[in-house]
């Protein structure tokens, strides 16, 4: 059975069983919901920093999703960082947490790659970490939950993947499955070479009041092609295939916006936790639709 490994634990989280679940019931009340949530959750943004920075961001998400729904079969997670020419699926075997393992929804899978809107690549997964991130989260909260990775390049074919998801989903009602899009707002300053504005606090606010925000609105408004745009022109987001995808997922399901439930970015967190700051800042959101 294929098994993928690990590769960011001790880095991106904790690599320990125990230091694994302390950081995660950490993340999970280290934010309140504060927003009435919609009566179903059938997808949701989120970050895939270090959970140092960004744990709690997506820790809000997925409290969100067991608020509503007690138990999910399976969370289709969508990752960034890929630039392949189809979306690449990780369709067998089961992921390894430091919590233990999940197991991939191999039906599922087949549905998808049957669809002709993806390709199975188990290779593109093994160092990416976009997806990896969640899955502690996912095992601590949902038992016998399964799990789909899919790398999504930031195209168009991102949305006609995202609509065929919406089609199989609504083929499996008997099933509840969730799409979960990972991704990172601005990459902002001189470690990430990105810095229009310049740099300095008002440099920093720009991308987070202004850059970030139109990446926000449109995934509110569920523009796919929006979303796509932004991120092009913008540099608004590492992920924006990902959250194409599930934007249309959430069209296809029937929804008409999404909701903000947090934002911030590592220079706010930075602050509040270490009492310092940094010329660079990325921007961190859990949306849910």
């Amino acid at each position: 059975m294929q098994v993928r490994k690990p590769v960011v634990a001790d880095q991106f989280y904790p690599g320990q069983r125990d230091a694994c679940v302390e950081e995660i019931d950490a993340c999970l009340k280290a934010r309140t919901l504060t927003e009435s949530l919609p009566d179903t959750i059938v997808g949701a943004i989120v970050p895939h920093a270090g959970w140092t920075f960004s744990g709690s961001v997506a820790a809000l998400a997925f409290s969100a999703i067991k608020q509503r729904h007690e138990q999910v079969h399976t969370f289709v997670i969508l990752g960034a960082h890929y630039l392949g020419s189809l979306p690449s699926v990780y369709g067998t075997g089961r992921w390894t947490t430091p919590i233990g393992e999940v197991d991939v929804d191999e039906e599922l899978a087949k549905a998808v790659l049957d669809s002709g809107h993806a390709v199975s690549n188990i290779e593109a997964h093994l160092s990416e970490h976009s997806i990896e991130v969640q899955v502690p989260f996912i095992k601590h909260l949902f038992h016998g939950s399964k799990i789909l990775p899919i790398l999504v390049p930031p195209r168009e074919l991102a949305i006609t993947l995202g609509a065929a998801l919406g089609d199989i989903i609504v083929s499996s009602a008997e099933r509840k499955i969730v799409c979960i899009a990972s991704t990172d707002l601005t990459h902002y300053g001189p470690r990430y070479g990105f810095t229009p504005m310049g740099t300095g606090a008002d440099a920093l606010e720009w991308a987070s009041k202004v850059n970030d925000q139109k990446f926000i609105d449109l995934a509110l408004k569920l523009d796919a092609q929006g979303l796509l745009a932004s991120a092009a022109e913008n540099y608004n987001a590492c992920g924006p295939g990902a959250a194409a995808a599930t934007v249309a997922v959430a069209r296809k399901l029937g929804k008409k916006e999404g909701l903000l439930l947090t934002y911030t970015n590592s220079n706010e967190v930075m602050l509040q936790t270490m009492g310092t700051m940094s010329r660079d800042s990325v921007g961190y959101a859990a949306i849910v639709f």
